[in-house]
């Protein structure tokens, strides 16, 4: 693991944002949903796809708050353009649990 400085970390712009939208994708190599996630006025809406079809439901994700990357380059996957990266802990079997905050707070508040 190669150690990060303090200034490289601070470039990260992890970003609390809501679900509003979820999506099958089967274009996916991986099973996969198209997510729309609301980070607030300052960020607006991103789409993204995630691999998160092991955990979780469709309808067990609308309206969840999540943490995801909004300052990484667009990935165009298949057809659909990923704008930002859901972020969630990979256990030995790929299943991704998602990284969440405990209470209900502001869209586009910043991790730090």
């Amino acid at each position: 693991m190669e150690n990060l400085t303090w200034h490289e970390f601070e470039k990260v712009e992890m970003r609390v944002g809501t679900i509003l939208e979820v999506n099958d994708f089967p274009e996916a190599r991986k099973p996969a949903y198209q997510l729309t996630i609301d980070f607030g006025s300052e960020i607006g809406i991103r789409k993204t796809s995630a691999q998160i079809t092991k955990r979780y439901k469709k309808g067990d994700l609308l309206h969840r708050q999540i943490v995801a990357v909004v300052n990484f380059p667009k990935k165009q996957i298949g057809k659909f353009m990923s704008e930002c990266l859901v972020l969630g802990a990979v256990g030995n079997e790929g299943d991704v649990i998602l990284l969440a905050p405990d209470f209900k707070i502001e869209n586009g508040l910043r991790i730090g």
